[in-house]
């Protein structure tokens, strides 16, 4: 269940933010200082982690729940583009989404929902600039070795 997520969260981000990958050792604990270079990403990937562990749910409604939680505390376009991610590996598909901005819209208002749509717009614009210019290096790298 959810070590589904943190598994398809590790693979899709990858080493660009390490998201997962900083999972607490048993007996440490979270309030400990981290001596990583990214303290702040370590622990949102401990709190993360444990959210995840601690979660009855299986790994595509623990998606959507949280994807509803970014929409109701008006979350910026990274914490979208993570979660998003890990939804595509779960074979979430955009309907799935839409079927939650659908389902919490008289909850959160109008606005937040058309402020998450364009928080998602956003998301899915750097993922594609991030994906282009990784293929451009891969490009390059393989016109440099040929």
């Amino acid at each position: 269940m959810g070590d589904d997520v943190q598994v398809c969260a590790e693979h899709t981000l990858g080493c660009r933010l390490n998201f997962l990958a900083a999972k607490p050792m048993k007996g440490e604990h979270m309030s400990e200082p981290l001596t990583s270079e990214t303290p702040v990403l370590d622990l949102l990937a401990n709190m993360t982690a444990e959210s995840v562990e601690a979660s009855s749910l299986d790994a595509q409604t623990l998606i959507l729940v949280r994807l509803a939680a970014l929409v109701a505390s008006d979350a910026p376009p990274v914490s979208y583009a993570l979660n998003l991610a890990v939804a595509g590996d779960l074979e979430l598909t955009p309907d799935d989404v839409r079927g939650v901005l659908t389902g919490i819209a008289p909850i959160v208002g109008t606005s937040r929902v058309a402020a998450a749509t364009g928080n998602i717009v956003k998301a899915l614009a750097v993922a594609i600039e991030v994906a282009e210019a990784d293929l451009e290096d891969e490009l390059a790298a393989e016109e440099d070795g040929a």
